[in-house]
């Protein structure tokens, strides 16, 4: 794979990967969206489908890794790191676009978060805080509690992906993207209560950034102070996670 297909690749996978993740949340969260309320089962289900649709797009290009942890663990167990930097610039990139396209989906929904001064659109009600739309946020906020769930949850994810390549066929037949993608919903399911389970350090920082600078009407902060968790959290995940299919498998 050359740098250029390897970049390519990871945009645009990455990109599907959280205008589908993005999309999902602003779907349960914001007012006037036919899907509000609709819960944390869909979010986990709509994340899942995101990784779905963006790692068989971004497979023949880059292999889709679309998450810097899974390319730190990657690069762990093979030793090969010459195009690391590669993948993390594309997944970063690929990140921010995502987010913007998700926002541009829902613009009209963003603007009647509530009511501006001067007219008749929007809701009288407090505004919908946003920042959850596209990073995560802790249920009970403890960095070293939060930094564990972050590392055990991403471990979860990249020594499963690791060990799927030992499976004769499964690569071959394109069901490996499927499965990982399965594998994505039940850490959601099953993991992602305590944080949000961000396990991509990408798909946290990215859309963060977004957050801080897109216009968006009262749409509360974009919470700095916690930033560091979801992406320390995941490359020491998959960082273990590189080391342990080396040391076991």
């Amino acid at each position: 794979m050359s740098n250029g297909d390897i970049f390519v690749g990871e945009v645009i996978g990455t990109a599907i990967l959280i205008l589908f993740g993005a999309g999902v949340c602003a779907a349960v969260t914001l007012r006037y969206s036919k899907a509000r309320a609709a819960g944390w089962i869909v979010i986990a289900f709509g994340w899942g489908l995101g990784v779905l649709a963006g790692a068989y797009t971004a497979a023949p290009l880059s292999g889709g890794h679309l998450n810097p942890a899974v390319t730190l663990g990657i690069a762990v167990d093979t030793g090969v790191w010459d195009k690391v930097w590669v993948y993390l610039l594309g997944q970063m990139v690929g990140a921010m676009l995502g987010a913007v396209l998700a926002y541009l989906v829902y613009f009209a929904q963003f603007r009647a978060n509530v009511r501006e001064v001067g007219t008749t659109e929007g809701t009288m009600d407090e505004p919908v805080p946003t920042l959850g739309i596209f990073s995560t946020i802790p249920e009970i906020r403890n960095p070293v509690a939060n930094l564990m769930t972050e590392t055990v949850a991403t471990v979860a994810l990249v020594l499963p992906i690791l060990a799927f390549r030992l499976v004769k066929g499964l690569g071959e037949s394109g069901t490996q993207v499927l499965v990982v993608s399965l594998l994505v919903v039940g850490i959601g399911l099953s993991l992602g209560g305590p944080t949000g389970y961000a396990i991509n350090p990408a798909r946290d920082l990215g859309p963060r950034i977004v957050h801080t600078f897109l216009p968006i009407p009262h749409k509360g902060s974009s919470d700095w102070g916690y930033a560091w968790v979801p992406v320390v959290g995941p490359l020491i995940g998959g960082a273990l996670a590189g080391l342990i299919y080396n040391a076991a498998f």
